[in-house]
């Protein structure tokens, strides 16, 4: 699903407002049939000998995937990956909102990245518990990353 949300995307940036399986496909290396199939499972999207409407369909595919709604999110981990992604990811335009950022370096530890402030790792359950979040971002150290994620599954955060 996320490979035809993507496509979509690009076909409705294209300005393309129909499609049909057999265009879809040959696009993304799958058989028409296949790309009833995969939405067959969800609804009905199409009309036969019409095609699929770009935006509607962009629009079932973002339901399916979740993207409906907003996710609250934090991030662990503030070096180069995790500064990065605070810096070029957009996390709202997916349907996330991140509340806070964690790391154990004493020079992030307070400032403030894009209108989010890094916490110390210290304080991670507290405030973990504070903002329940639905999801955490880890961008930590291979060494590291079984120890922290079984911290924040232990303060509820369910997904990872």
């Amino acid at each position: 699903m996320p490979r035809y949300l993507r496509k979509l995307d690009d076909l409705n940036a294209a300005g393309i407002e129909r499609i049909s399986s057999g265009e879809l496909g040959r696009q993304m290396g799958l058989t028409p049939s296949q790309i009833r199939q995969d939405f067959s499972c969800f609804g009905e999207f199409g009309q036969q000998g019409y095609g699929y409407n770009v935006v509607a369909l962009r629009g079932e595919v973002a339901k399916i995937l979740g993207m409906d709604r907003n996710y609250s999110a934090v991030l662990v981990g503030v070096g180069n990956i995790g500064r990065a992604l605070v810096e070029n990811f957009c996390f709202e335009q997916y349907g996330f909102t991140l509340k806070a950022a964690f790391d154990i370096n004493p020079d992030l530890i307070g400032k403030e990245m894009h209108g989010i402030v890094v916490h110390d790792f210290s304080t991670l359950d507290d405030i973990l518990a504070e903002l329940q979040p639905d999801v955490a971002v880890l961008c930590v150290p291979r060494a590291m990353a079984n120890d922290v994620a079984n911290e924040i599954c232990s303060v509820g955060v369910k997904a990872i």
